[in-house]
């Protein structure tokens, strides 16, 4: 077994057009395998950025039906990769949908499905609202994926702001932490690059984020500056833009074992108790 592997994210403009989402996708991932990559990651809504919610709807399918997913199976096959489909908008229901992401081995067998677990609810200073959880319904179960190389932590862009789960998914082994995104650009230009290392920093871990990028057809504007980050916190590979485009990384696994030797928060955690305060008033 191989302790090292070349990594890719691909960042992408999504469309609100899924059929135009997935060409795009499909054409960047065999952009990376040529270049190396046997794990390729896409970003969060790799299939449609659609915040019209009667549109949305309409244009998405439920897992059996959903044309995509068999595209990507075949992709992974015919190019013998890894393929990280960062999440798909799936319908679960006539108002429901999730957000999921799928690892799909060369084989083509879906390995691992992960729901997104924290909804991005807020209104913006600039007036900009995101309501995930009035359209996607939040998972309840974190997921790991074992790679050839490595323990892959399954997470989706929002998940990023809540470290508990990164800590116990490295607890569970994950070497790897997989954050496909689509970020706004006013919390990507303040808190990516800083959230992204300390996640890499907090686990000794690499951190691989595939990101949207630019103004998609709906409007919106993504962040881009899609990275990868070693168990030190040292950026590797960034999308210095907000363009679509593949960037690649070594990622040699050794550099795990090593970052936690040095720094061993893993092993000196302790488990502890908080007084409970909810019965305290303020005098």
């Amino acid at each position: 077994m191989s302790a090292t592997f070349t990594a890719a994210c691909v960042q992408m403009r999504a469309d609100v057009d899924v059929k135009a989402s997935t060409d795009q996708a499909i054409a960047l991932i065999r952009e990376a395998a040529r270049a190396g990559a046997t794990y390729v990651q896409t970003p969060e809504m790799t299939n449609i950025l659609q915040p019209d919610r009667p549109k949305f709807f309409e244009a998405i399918r439920t897992e059996a039906e959903d044309a995509s997913i068999p595209l990507f199976q075949a992709e992974a096959m015919t190019l013998g990769i890894w393929l990280h489909v960062g999440s798909l908008a799936i319908r679960i229901g006539e108002k429901q949908a999730a957000n999921r992401g799928y690892v799909i081995s060369p084989d083509g067998e879906v390995v691992a499905a992960y729901d997104k677990i924290h909804m991005f609810d807020v209104t913006l200073p600039n007036g900009q609202t995101y309501r995930e959880s009035a359209a996607y319904a939040p998972g309840d179960a974190a997921v790991v994926a074992d790679l050839p190389w490595a323990r892959l932590g399954v997470t989706i862009c929002y998940d990023l702001r809540f470290p508990h789960l990164y800590r116990s998914l490295a607890e569970q082994g994950a070497g790897v932490l997989a954050i496909p995104s689509s970020f706004t650009v006013p919390t990507g230009q303040a808190h990516w690059h800083v959230l992204m290392r300390a996640r890499a920093i907090e686990n000794g871990a690499f951190v691989i984020a595939a990101a949207q990028g630019g103004k998609h057809a709906c409007g919106r504007e993504t962040y881009g500056h899609s990275l990868i980050v070693d168990p030190w916190g040292a950026i590797l590979a960034e999308a210095d833009h907000d363009e679509p485009g593949v960037i690649l990384a070594e990622i040699d696994m050794a550099k795990v074992n090593e970052t936690r030797g040095r720094i061993p928060s893993l092993a000196n955690g302790r488990v502890f108790s908080l007084p409970d305060m909810s019965s305290v008033t303020a005098s």
